[in-house]
């Protein structure tokens, strides 16, 4: 059975997020408030499932998504991130087009997993992102723990960019995606590791 659900996301993931300090070795002082988008071809949404008796790891290929973020006052901040349900990645053709069938993630029906803020609560070095993730046509509310990891001025065709690390978990039942549980594991772990670029 070379199978293996999850996700995401995003999520979806998730998702995503800001700073509440400038910690890159760059020179820059941050912003106080500014709109960035996702560098999809710098970051990264992994997932974690257990197949078995063993550990395995998986990936989508294609995040997007917009944060708008306020260094003085992170708990203002927005993000919205989107994955292309389609882009998953388990290093074996046949496994993939199985997760993106009506078995798993029913791609061509629910394309993208998605994750929108709603809340940014500053936890000593972190932040709690919590928001709603819509995957396979269900929306359930999620928390990440989110690593600020850097900031500052880049390469000058690059510009001011900003990078988060975010982790959660979710149960893939929740969204409809049953299939093998539990020989496949219900439990799904996520990590998006993002790089955006600032816009204005």
């Amino acid at each position: 059975m070379k199978l293996l659900p999850i996700l995401v996301a995003a999520t979806v993931l998730p998702l995503a997020l800001f700073s509440a300090a400038p910690t890159s070795a760059a020179s820059n002082v941050a912003p106080d408030a500014a709109a960035y988008t996702v560098d999809g071809g710098h970051s990264s949404v992994v997932f974690r499932i257990q197949h078995f008796v063993a550990p395995f790891w998986g990936r989508f290929n294609k995040v997007s998504g917009t944060i708008n973020f306020d260094s003085k006052a992170p708990e203002k901040s927005t993000v919205e991130i989107a994955i292309d349900t389609a882009s998953v990645d388990t290093n074996d053709a046949e496994r993939d087009k199985h997760l993106t069938s009506q078995s798993f993630f029913s791609a061509k029906e629910f394309p993208t997993i998605t994750f929108k803020s709603n809340k940014v609560v500053k936890s000593g070095d972190k932040l709690a992102v919590s928001g709603d993730m819509t995957m396979h046509g269900t929306t359930k509310p999620v928390t990440a723990e989110v690593t600020i990891v850097g900031e500052g001025d880049t390469m000058p065709q690059m510009g001011y960019r900003a990078g988060f690390e975010a982790t959660f978990s979710i149960k893939r039942s929740e969204f409809g995606i049953k299939e093998y549980v539990p020989n496949i594991s219900d439990d799904v772990k996520i990590i998006v590791a993002l790089e955006c670029a600032k816009t204005k």
